[in-house]
């Protein structure tokens, strides 16, 4: 929302500058709030000379309200209005703080209704200019436009963010007409409402971003006819969005047509008939920079004259466009529209000062527009447009536009003209903006507490740390100087940086900056010949294989002798017999696990205890060797394939020759091994599956 509104403050739509006619046609009163926040209403009477400049009568009235003005609307009464009655000021809520009231008058000549963030007040203003209060009102979501009836004296049309639409009356107090929280053609974030009259006193126009909705007041809830629709019958761009809707029906003794409607958006201007709605009867591209968001249609200056439409932009351009049609016809552009000049635009009026206060008055010039309001002398010899225009600063600025019967395409935009009394309003103005010092930002003192900046300092020593000349600088708000600071403290020599963790790449650059390259390698050198830890030992994956292999290179089969076999013998020793490891063998088993790694000592251990004792043949030796150290899925294979022949073993007291003696006892067992499974394919040894 905050986005929304630095590209859009719909806040001031519809304006907050108003012209009150006064006792006499060239006599009236200027309505517009004034101060920081925009929260006192100012009253000034202003006399429209035929052929000069307006002169301010006096010093204005002013009544001091509590909340900002954001949109200020008249409405010419006709004869006498006693309906209306008067209600004293203490019967009023107290955001009216104080007015200004004079004799109560029962022929007054306009009503003022003033709209704020959440509430509305109506005055009736006499001819002798006192304005007198009748009725406060409070909304609660938040007013976003009033409009005054044309039809009824007295009655207003109030919208609310909650898209809520209300009649009120001092009379008969706040009726409720319309609600509707959704927009009427599409969705958009927007809150923005709007509503006006039309025609028929019992009908209203409400309008949102999206589209305007002709709505009954006397009939269902829901019902209604949409008047416009941003779309495709509008021939409406990507984007485009409703910023101002207004009834033109009753401007003047002689309307335009009493069924017309002004509907303004970023890009065009469009003219609606209630008669045929959707279908626009005027559109044109009114090119201006900022957003339209006022629109003042005057009465015709002279019969069968054009009617003058401004058109006023937020940054304070302004447009000018004459429309006729009379009786039946159709509204039209009576010539092209008129760019007229703008506040930013008198620069030229000025005298060429210093860059600074060049600068703060290009500032004052630029500031927002928030109202707009213009009026025709009725006597006057030449019809004359007198324009006003109210920025965000406080400052009135005014033209004189000079119409023409006839505005045709030739006609050349009107450009300024400073007359001497203009030339010196100016100067006056301008000295007394570059007296005025320029506004100081405005210091705060903070709302959180410092106990938890200061728990645990005492706070007389913070005090006395601090100058007294430094203290009467701040209470006076003027620059501080030396000697406001008193005797600076000595400068003390920065800390030596901490010593970091030592980067051999940046120690050998600084010693060959320094030309110390060769101590600096003969010092890592030094360093490199010193004791370095022993690199660790990575364990090496040995087969189960070769450590068998090793184990039967060890064993001693010399002395072992083959007794003579016998059936008995040879069916015991085919029965299973628990095995058990001889003393010799577990000091064997010390001698070779010193370079076996731990976690195969166990099955080494389990292996051994499955060794034959140290009195049996050397072929059963052998023969458990090779089992032991082949699978058991290997051992099944070898149990289904053919058999081996049986091996012929010498007859008991028979010795072997030295030769065969020799051999078997220099061959080791993995020699052995495929010997004893020599019908069988060779196959590959299997790992150890760790």
């Amino acid at each position: 929302m905050r986005w929304e509104q630095l590209l859009l403050d719909d806040a001031f739509t519809g304006g907050a500058l108003a012209w009150v006619p006064g006792r006499t046609p060239h006599v009236g009163q200027l309505v517009y709030p004034v101060g920081g926040a925009l929260d006192k209403l100012y009253f000034q009477e202003v006399n429209l000379t035929p052929n000069g400049d307006p002169q301010a009568l006096g010093d204005p009235g002013h009544i001091q309200l509590r909340g900002p003005v954001r949109q200020v609307v008249t409405r010419t009464v006709q004869g006498e209005c006693e309906s209306l009655g008067y209600f004293p000021p203490l019967r009023l809520r107290p955001w009216l703080a104080c007015c200004l009231t004079g004799p109560a008058s029962l022929y007054p000549s306009a009503l003022l209704a003033v709209r704020s963030d959440y509430h509305c007040a109506l005055w009736k203003v006499s001819k002798q200019g006192h304005p007198a209060p009748l009725q406060v009102l409070q909304v609660g979501k938040g007013a976003t436009g009033i409009s005054l009836s044309p039809h009824l004296p007295g009655e207003l049309a109030v919208c609310s963010r909650s898209g809520t639409v209300c009649l009120w009356t001092p009379q008969d107090g706040l009726q409720q007409v319309y609600k509707d929280p959704e927009t009427l053609v599409f969705w958009d974030p927007s809150p923005w409402r709007w509503a006006d009259f039309t025609a028929h006193p019992r009908v209203l126009t409400v309008g949102d971003r999206t589209g305007v909705k002709m709505i009954d007041t006397k009939g269902p809830p829901g019902c209604g006819l949409l008047l416009f629709r941003g779309g495709a019958e509008a021939s409406c761009q990507k984007g485009e969005r409703v910023l101002l809707t207004q009834y033109l029906g009753k401007c003047g003794p002689e309307p335009l047509l009493p069924t017309v409607h002004l509907i303004c958006t970023q890009f065009s201007l469009y003219l609606m008939d209630e008669r045929l709605p959707l279908v626009p009867m005027l559109k044109w591209d009114h090119g201006l920079p900022s957003a339209p968001l006022w629109a003042q249609l005057q009465p015709p200056p002279r019969p069968g004259h054009p009617q003058p439409l401004i058109l006023g932009g937020q940054g304070g351009h302004l447009q000018l466009l004459h429309l006729t049609g009379e009786g039946a016809s159709v509204p039209r552009l009576a010539g092209p529209p008129q760019s007229l000049p703008s506040s930013s635009d008198s620069l030229s009026a000025f005298p060429l000062l210093e860059p600074r206060s060049q600068w703060r008055l290009q500032e004052r010039l630029k500031a927002p527009t928030i109202g707009l309001a213009a009026t025709i002398p009725s006597s006057a010899s030449k019809p004359v447009l007198s324009l006003f225009q109210l920025s965000a600063a406080g400052d009135v600025f005014y033209q004189r536009l000079h119409l023409q019967a006839e505005p045709g395409h030739h006609s050349r935009a009107p450009t300024a003209s400073w007359t001497p009394q203009a030339t010196a309003c100016c100067s006056r103005w301008l000295k007394t903006l570059l007296e005025v010092p320029p506004t100081p930002p405005v210091w705060a003192a903070p709302t959180f507490s410092n106990r938890c900046l200061l728990n645990q300092v005492e706070p007389s020593k913070v005090e006395q740390k601090v100058p007294e000349g430094l203290r009467a600088a701040m209470a006076e708000g003027r620059l501080l100087q030396q000697r406001d600071l008193g005797s600076l403290p000595s400068a003390e020599p920065p800390p030596a940086p901490e010593p970091g963790p030592e980067n051999e790449l940046s120690a050998r650059l600084e010693a060959a900056w320094e030309g110390r390259v060769a101590a600096w390698w003969e010092k890592q050198q030094g360093r490199s010949s010193g004791p370095r830890k022993p690199p660790k030992r990575h364990k090496r994956r040995t087969q189960l294989s070769s450590t068998f292999s090793s184990l039967s290179g060890r064993l001693d089969l010399s002395d072992a002798t083959s007794p003579p076999h016998s059936p008995d013998r040879t069916s015991s020793e085919a029965r299973p017999q628990p095995l058990a490891t001889p003393p010799s063998q577990e000091l064997t088993q010390e001698l070779w696990a010193q370079g076996v790694p731990s976690e195969r000592q166990q099955t080494l251990r389990d292996y051994m205890a499955k060794l034959p004792v140290q009195g049996d043949a050397p072929g059963e030796v052998s023969s458990s060797l090779s089992q032991s150290a082949t699978p058991s899925w290997q051992q099944t294979l070898q149990g289904g394939a053919t058999q081996l022949p049986p091996r012929r073993n010498p007859p008991r007291g028979a010795a072997l020759p030295s030769s065969q003696t020799s051999s078997f006892q220099a061959t080791p067992s993995r020699q052995q091994t495929p010997g004893l499974s020599g019908s069988q394919r060779h196959r590959k040894k299997p790992r150890m599956g760790f």
